[in-house]
């Protein structure tokens, strides 16, 4: 619809004053405007459209990539844990072998020293039974010398 403005502008004069000249009715812009533009506007609305389709398109897509990039993610740390979890059971087992072989040398270093001490304790008996039994020999004998 037509404003005030509009309808004003149509019967405003549509010369400059001075001599008498034949009096008209101006052209009617805005509807030359429009008449003008809409074809372009007309073929605007069927680009936006196909702008529209492709836009839903392309957001179809990015969602299906990232599912599949959050899926990939997924994958990833999965493989992550177990070749974690593998991993930690290899140290243990690692630990565990070497732990095994320090008891192991250490048990043995023991038994060692256990045979040393043992041979020595057995030395060493041997010397101190022989100065006992000397020593009881000799007692007996000055008892044997003193008695009546």
């Amino acid at each position: 619809m037509p404003s005030v403005r509009d309808f004003l502008e149509r019967l405003r004069p549509s010369g400059t004053p001075g001599a008498a000249t034949v009096s008209a009715v101006p052209a009617d812009r805005v509807g030359e405007r429009s008449a003008e533009l809409e074809p372009v506007l007309a073929r605007l609305q069927a680009v936006q459209a196909q702008a529209a389709v492709i836009r839903d398109r392309a957001e179809v897509v990015a969602q299906q990539r990232k599912d599949a990039a959050a899926e990939e993610a997924r994958a990833i740390v999965a493989t992550a844990h177990r070749e974690a979890e593998a991993e930690r059971q290899s140290a243990t087992a690692t630990t565990r072998a070497r732990a095994e072989s320090e008891s192991r040398d250490l048990l043995a270093d023991a038994a060692r020293e256990a045979s040393a001490v043992t041979q020595t304790a057995s030395t060493r008996q041997s010397s101190f039974a022989d100065r006992v039994l000397t020593r009881a020999r000799g007692d007996i004998a000055d008892i044997m010398d003193s008695a009546p």
